[in-house]
């Protein structure tokens, strides 16, 4: 009898337990905040490179608005669309857990703001910190309507790193000296290529190497022994970025708003989309030293911006503002633009800090090729409408897919309300058909199909997935971005991936954790991550002139069992069609 009461009383201990510890981990930390802004997206002149355009901002900024939150915060951002074109935004790498609805891609998870409208962003950043940063997700708006989302540690905690003395966002952009909504119309309607950019930027300055720019060049102000946080953006649209500061070493301890193993370098490479956190320390003679930044251009014999943009890290110290006036800043060797070695030295350095839990047991394996194409000129078009390569268009696909987004209803919307014709859910888990991938691919393969196809994965599924670049029409290296998800990256390299060969190679200890994954130029990589966030979610280059084209494919995640793995209702102002 008494053993029997022990352990009635155990039970009902172990219940109390567990009633206790789950109140107490959906009770809110009374310490989070909910912070509430309005983007006003509206024209705005802007003067760069000697000429003023109308260009589209957020709140007349350009760039738009940083945002400081905690981990823990709950965001509530009011869009106000007082613009000429639609427009939505989207908080690139913000887990929106069951928040699907707030993740702001076009025609994927709504459908856009139109001109005169407004919709509500509302999301919780939840075990998140660094740098992340929001975009809008529509069109080429991106091109302007951009900004930093600065993610610090819970009130109490601390970065995993001595507190700098200073921090500075630096977003790097791309600038035309046109309306990039024209630019990519133009290239819609002709098939070719787009017109590069005439100028990057950081923090929206081109800098002093470039024309009307010079009084309106970037400075960075430090103290000498000052050891400062740099939080390095890739904001531009098209094209992936070395950047270095003259003299002075960079230590990589964050990216994607996760923290990494600390290491030292002189040189970053980030892809579109990507961010990385570095500390510098202030220990050069006091003086002005050029923040430089450039192309990584990896796709032989395309058109780039060959342009340099330069910020100025400046000493405060006195005997430098004494005589610093007058002297050049000090430029810095930056790497050839086509420097693949040390784009991927950059890369493979990235490590999480300590072991992590990466997936052992595969649910799903998939195999996804990703590249450009060509499609052949439709019967009865003008040849003004196919100046791509020999009387082509250019395209783009995974898996011999083109994606084309809907344009009625909203991919999520459509699943949500079970609306059918708007998606068929037969994306390809391989490539139709196998090939040399690297090698040379015969012409046959360079046309993908087109079509509105997402991949279903159920709640928890654990999923690998080998991105396998391509040389249909030319090699490149593809900045391939999952919403709704960090992923571990197990590997990376040259050539067809060889999973006899190949799965050696996989760190299975302390992969980094990303949101957006430089596929390398002629070669492949390997991700993993459990679908634990119910809901549609894009894959895509974040080469917008790619997705432009059709690289991309979505991910349809069921929900799971219960409140906490389900997608929460639509907004009541969920914008419609």
């Amino acid at each position: 009898m008494e053993s029997f009461r022990n352990i009635v009383n155990s039970l009902c201990t172990f219940l109390f337990l567990g009633i206790f510890l789950h109140f107490a981990s959906s009770m809110p930390r009374t310490n989070a905040k909910t912070h509430y802004h309005d983007f006003v997206v509206q024209a705005t002149p802007v003067k760069r490179l000697c000429k003023t355009h109308n260009t589209i901002t957020v709140n007349g900024m350009y760039p738009g608005p940083t945002l400081e939150v905690n981990n823990g915060d709950t965001l509530v951002v009011k869009v106000i669309n007082k613009a000429r074109y639609n427009v939505t935004i989207h908080w690139h790498g913000v887990r929106q857990m069951r928040t699907a609805w707030a993740d702001g891609p076009e025609f994927v998870t709504q459908c856009p703001i139109r001109p005169g409208h407004s919709y509500t962003y509302k999301f919780t950043i939840q075990g998140q910190e660094g740098t992340l940063w929001w975009h809008a997700h529509s069109s080429w708006l991106r091109a302007t309507v951009y900004g930093a989302l600065i993610i610090r540690p819970r009130p109490g905690d601390s970065y995993p790193f001595p507190e700098p003395k200073r921090e500075t966002p630096l977003l790097l952009g791309e600038w035309w000296d046109a309306n990039p909504i024209d630019v990519v119309r133009q290239a819609t309607r002709t098939g070719a290529a787009p017109n590069v950019s005439n100028a990057y930027t950081i923090n929206g300055q081109p800098g002093d190497l470039y024309n009307c720019s010079q009084k309106d060049t970037i400075l960075v102000p430090v103290n000498s022994g000052e050891t400062n946080l740099l939080r390095i953006i890739n904001s531009a649209l098209n094209q992936q970025l070395f950047f270095t500061i003259a003299n002075h070493k960079l230590t990589v301890v964050g990216a994607d708003a996760l923290y990494l193993k600390p290491f030292t370098t002189s040189v970053l490479m980030l892809g579109p989309g990507q961010t990385t956190d570095v500390l510098i320390t202030a220990d050069q003679p006091p003086a002005k030293y050029y923040i430089a930044a450039r192309a990584y251009a990896s796709a032989q014999a395309a058109p780039f911006d060959n342009t340099t943009t330069t910020a100025i890290l400046e000493y405060e110290t006195a005997p430098c503002l004494a005589k610093c006036t007058s002297t050049k800043p000090v430029m810095p060797s930056l790497p050839a633009f086509n420097d693949t070695a040390t784009a991927t030295a950059f890369t493979k350095s990235l490590r999480s800090p300590r072991k992590v839990e990466v997936p052992t047991e595969i649910d799903e394996n998939l195999f996804i090729t990703v590249g450009l194409g060509l499609n052949n000129c439709p019967r009865g078009a003008r040849r003004s409408n196919c100046q791509g390569p020999n009387g082509t268009r250019f395209t783009a696909g995974m898996n011999n897919v083109s994606f084309v987004l809907p344009s009625n209803f909203s991919l999520l919307q459509a699943h949500q309300q079970r609306i059918p014709g708007v998606f068929t859910t037969d994306f390809p888990a391989n490539p139709p058909q196998k090939f040399d991938y690297t090698g040379n691919v015969s012409r046959s393969l360079w046309q993908p199909a087109r079509g509105t196809k997402v991949y279903r994965l159920k709640y928890g599924a654990r999923v690998q997935i080998v991105l396998q670049g391509t040389n249909i029409f030319t090699t490149e290296n593809h900045p391939i971005h999952l919403h709704g998800y960090d992923f571990y990256i197990l590997a990376e390299g040259f050539g067809n991936f060889n999973p006899n060969r190949d799965t050696a190679k996989f760190n299975l200890v302390d992969p980094p954790q990303r949101n957006t994954a430089s596929v390398p130029v002629g070669g492949w990589s390997v991700i993993r991550f459990v679908a634990d966030n119910p809901g549609v979610w894009i894959m895509h280059c974040h080469l917008d002139v790619h997705i432009t084209w059709g690289l991309a494919m979505a991910f349809l995640v069921e929900n799971g069992v219960g409140e906490l793995q389900t997608l929460e209702a639509p907004p009541a102002d969920l914008p419609l069609c």
